[in-house]
Parts: C-alpha cells; sequence; structure tokens
C-alpha cells in the first residue's frame, strides 16, 4: 500500500466536501456585500455548487474510461480553478453562482477519477483497506472546513476563501501531472461509442433496483442539502453561536462518519436492504418527536434539542448513505463504470432539486428542516417498498 497515493486519493475526493463546506461561515458576507435583500437566497452558492458536480459526474465518468484517470482529474482541477477565480473577483450574485457552478462541475473530476484508480490499482481486501483510509479523511474534511473558512474569512475577508480554493486545486494539479502516473493501462481503455453509451445507460434506467435506490439516495442528500444550505442561519440566527458555528457544524458532520464507521460491521449481519429501512424509519420517527415537541412548546426550542435531534438524525442518514449507492450498484456488472457516474449525477440532482426549494423555507425556526426530513424520508420509505426483494441485497 502506498502511503502517497492514499493522502493524493484522500486530498482529490475532498474537494468536493472543502468546496462546500469551506463557504457556510462566509454566506452571511458574501449575500451583504454582493447586495442580497433576501436572505434566503444566498443558499444559491452551496446548491449550485453541488448542482454542477451532479452534472460534472455523467462528463467526467466516461472521459476517465475513455481517455484515462489522469486527464479526466487534470481538466476537472482546470475547471474547477476557473470557477474559483470567476467567484473571487465577481462583483454580482448571478456571476458568483456562474463561477460556483463551474467549481462544483470540476470537482466532478478529481471524484470519479481518483475513485476510477483506486479501482485500477487494488481489488478485494486492499482495496477495501485503501478506501476506509480515504473515507477516514473525507469524514474528517466536513467537520474541519468550516474551521479553515471561518479562520481564512476572519483574516483576509470571505474572498481569501477562494485564493485558499485555487491553491489548493493548484497543488493538487501539479502533484497529479508530476508525482502520479496513469493508472489505466491503454488496451482496458475503452474506446467512445454512442451506441455503447447508450445501451449502458438503457441498463442502468430500466433495471429496477438500480433506479429505485438511486431515488432513495437523491432523497436522503436532499435532506442534508436542505441542512447544509441553512445551517449558518439557523445557528447564527435562531442560537446565536456566533463564531462557535463550525464547532457546532462538526458535531453534527461527525455523527455522520461515526454511522459510516459503523455501518461496516451492521451490514453483515443485517443486510443493506434492512439497515436501509431502519435507518430511514429511525430518521422519520426522530424528527416527528422533534416536530411535535416544538409545536407544542416553543421555547424547548434550544440549541441541545436541536443538537440532541441532529446527531441522531445525521446517524441515520450516515447508514442510508453507506447503502444506498451499494445497493444501486449492485445489478450493473459490466456497465459499473457509466452506472456510477449515471447513479452519482441523478441522485445529485434529485437532492439539489427537492433540497433547494425547501432550503428556501426557512423562516427563523428549525421546523421547516426538521418537517422536511419527515417528507423526504417518508418518499424514502415508499420507494424502498418498490425495490426487488433478492437475496443478493441481503448478503
Amino acid at each position: 500500500m502506498n502511503p502517497r497515493f492514499i493522502v493524493l486519493v484522500a486530498m482529490l475526493t475532498s474537494l468536493l466536501a472543502f468546496g462546500t463546506d469551506a463557504m457556510l461561515p462566509a454566506l452571511p458576507e458574501i449575500g451583504e456585500s454582493l447586495g442580497l435583500l433576501e436572505a434566503n437566497r444566498v443558499q444559491l452558492i452551496v446548491s449550485i455548487f453541488m448542482l454542477g458536480t451532479g452534472l460534472g459526474q455523467l462528463f467526467f465518468g466516461p472521459l476517465s474510461d475513455y481517455r484515462g484517470r489522469k486527464p479526466a482529474i487534470l481538466f476537472g482541477l482546470a475547471i474547477f480553478t476557473i470557477g474559483s477565480v470567476i467567484s473571487l473577483a465577481a462583483q454580482s450574485f448571478e456571476v458568483m453562482l456562474a463561477g460556483r457552478f463551474l467549481q462544483g462541475l470540476g470537482a466532478a473530476g478529481p471524484r470519479t477519477g481518483s475513485m476510477a484508480m483506486v479501482r485500477d490499482l487494488y481489488k478485494g481486501r486492499e482495496m477495501a483497506r485503501v478506501m476506509s483510509f480515504v473515507t477516514a479523511v473525507f469524514i474528517l474534511v466536513p467537520a474541519l472546513a468550516p474551521f479553515m473558512g471561518q479562520m481564512i474569512m476572519l483574516q483576509w475577508g470571505w474572498r481569501s476563501i477562494f485564493v485558499a480554493f485555487i491553491l489548493f486545486a493548484l497543488v493538487a494539479f501539479l502533484w497529479m501531472a508530476y508525482g502520479q502516473s496513469e493508472t489505466q493501462d491503454a488496451k482496458n481503455r475503452n474506446r467512445f461509442s454512442w451506441r455503447d453509451l447508450q445501451q449502458s445507460v438503457k441498463a442502468v434506467v430500466t433495471t429496477r433496483q438500480t433506479m429505485v435506490f438511486t431515488i432513495v439516495a437523491g432523497f436522503n442528500f436532499a435532506a442534508f442539502v436542505v441542512y447544509l444550505s441553512s445551517a449558518e442561519q439557523i445557528f447564527s440566527d435562531i442560537f446565536e453561536v456566533g463564531d462557535l458555528f463550525p464547532l457546532y457544524f462538526a458535531i453534527m458532520a461527525l455523527a455522520i462518519g461515526s454511522a459510516s464507521i459503523l455501518n461496516a460491521r451492521l451490514v453483515g449481519r443485517l443486510g443493506m436492504h434492512l439497515l436501509v429501512r431502519r435507518a430511514i424509519t429511525a430518521l422519520v420517527a426522530i424528527s416527528a418527536v422533534y416536530v411535535v415537541l416544538i409545536a407544542l412548546v416553543p421555547e424547548v426550542e434550544t440549541l441541545w434539542v436541536f443538537l440532541s435531534w441532529g446527531i441522531m438524525a445525521f446517524f441515520s442518514v450516515g447508514l442510508v448513505f453507506g447503502n444506498v449507492n451499494a445497493l444501486a450498484m449492485e445489478p450493473m456488472g459490466r456497465n459499473a463504470g457509466i452506472a456510477a457516474a449515471f447513479v452519482g449525477s441523478l441522485s445529485t440532482v434529485i437532492a439539489v432539486a427537492i433540497g433547494l426549494p425547501l432550503g428556501l423555507f426557512y423562516n427563523g425556526s428549525t421546523l421547516p428542516l426538521v418537517s422536511g426530513f419527515i417528507l423526504l424520508g417518508l418518499a424514502g420509505l415508499f420507494m424502498v417498498r418498490l425495490a426487488p426483494k433478492t437475496e443478493s441485497i441481503e448478503t
């Protein structure tokens, strides 16, 4: 196992989380600086980045198969850097969103290409070990990124966060260009064919298990999008935590990480299908109790009650994250490359399409957020009931 390779892959995959979460402490200042009259619109800075990432996977997934992992990653980093420069120089909210969309589009390249590199070089238990190290780093990034963004902003202003993005992407680009060779054997590289692409996409959309769990993944991710979009407003406006926002955000993020670690033990005993059902059911039940409690006794809406709900709710979300993508990919076989790009893209687009309008319902209370979790959980449970109950799902 190559430690330098693991660090590089972790760096490439963390670009997505860094590009999202480091922005959160700066959202109010950006909105004020760019003259936003409606505070909720600043949430678009987060959601438009995710939309770009979702759509970008449809492009970079096939590109990494047809042209190689290295060109896909380098091209993605270049697009991310261009988007960062545009956002850095933005004098209007519309230009800011254009830059953020390009950032998200570019971040899809390192994300998909780096995962393909791991698949090229490792298999079986060795691949699982590599991915566990990468995941450990990836879990820490959402917890630490808001701290980093806040420190940079307080020292040099919100535009300096985009300078940090540019430097991060530049280091990754140089390391990838000069410190990592191509991992895909040229003889295994596919030639581009519209017919093969259409057949692969058809195999994905006509496989019920894949489509059902892709939609469930989208609903689950939508809950996370709603939270990301309104987290800064909730902690600052309702609970007035001030500069401690990154700390409380980190607590919530680590709940998802701990669930991902525990999932490896639980899935062997319960099976993916059963675990998804139980996790979503727990999410709905926990959120329903919170909504009823706050609706009946509004003064109970305190920081510690919200954190208690959040830790339990995001633990459930983390268990779902750990299994729905595997369930969606299980039947794909030789179509795995295109399927991974399609599943990732469609679930992200669903998440943004649903999470964006739900986030705009923020009204100075936590009730819209938690009610959204209930609705998305119920929709997820309905979809799970449509999935085929095969033995392979439970193993």
